[in-house]
């Protein structure tokens, strides 16, 4: 009951956050520069983490963010919950989501994603969400954004390993940028698609960026396989940690 009471406390405050953020962002998106509603929208994650560890006694600790080299690069990142889709604005600088089109048809939260300028594709056309990724999310990191991408394409278990797919690394070859991966076990707290929130530590693991700069198309499949093991390891190393708690 108290879970249940905690993360109806949290819910309150996440809606009462999209609904704040999104009109302010929504109202200074044709009078400012993006930058500085990115820099609204880092503040609104960092509210998301805050009311999570208020509210429902959930916290995250980060190791690893000596490794970010300097923007921009694409952030190669476990999927697992709806936390980090909040809370992710707030811990790396200057980002920006592939998103699902219909998103961003949303009253106020989707004209606060068109403010902060996000991908967004149709997947119900491959082809042409495929084009759309390489030409959009080409201009996005030119215009020194970084971009995330899940990797495995959906949100997963903690202790499922998903089909990785090549999409990220080609963003990064053909831009010729750094892929950071990332692991965390915020499923483990939070489950996909789930209500309830448990109390608890949220690790983050940010890897050493994969260089692209020097590479070739030819070699996608392997540095792909490279992503996967730094992220699949250190979620190993999460789970062995969290076992001890």
């Amino acid at each position: 009951m108290l879970i249940l009471l905690r993360s109806s406390v949290y819910f309150l405050l996440m809606v009462g956050g999209i609904l704040v953020y999104g009109l302010l962002l929504s109202l200074l998106w044709p009078v400012t520069a993006i930058d500085t509603r990115r820099a609204i929208a880092a503040s609104w994650g960092r509210y998301n983490a805050l009311s999570l560890a208020l509210a429902c006694n959930l916290r995250h600790e980060i190791q690893g963010m000596e490794n970010l080299p300097p923007p921009p690069y694409v952030i190669m990142a476990k999927h697992q919950s709806a936390w980090e889709t909040l809370v992710f604005y707030g811990v790396f600088p200057r980002i920006a989501w592939i998103l699902k089109e219909s998103l961003g048809k949303i009253p106020v939260f989707g004209w606060a994603l068109k403010a902060t300028g996000q991908l967004f594709i149709d997947r119900s056309n491959p082809g042409e969400a495929m084009r759309m990724l390489k030409r959009e999310g080409k201009r996005i990191l030119g215009e020194g954004t970084s971009l995330v991408v899940f990797p495995e394409g959906t949100r997963v278990a903690p202790d499922v390993v998903g089909d990785y797919k090549a999409g990220g690394v080609g963003l990064a070859l053909d831009s010729k940028l750094p892929i950071v991966p990332v692991a965390h076990d915020a499923g483990v707290y939070w489950p996909a698609r789930g209500f309830l929130k448990k109390p608890g530590l949220i690790r983050v693991r940010i890897a050493p960026p994969i260089e692209t700069a020097t590479r070739g198309k030819h070699e996608r499949n392997a540095i792909l396989e490279e992503v996967k093991q730094a992220i699949e390891s250190r979620m190993q190393q999460i789970a062995q940690e969290r076992a001890k708690d």
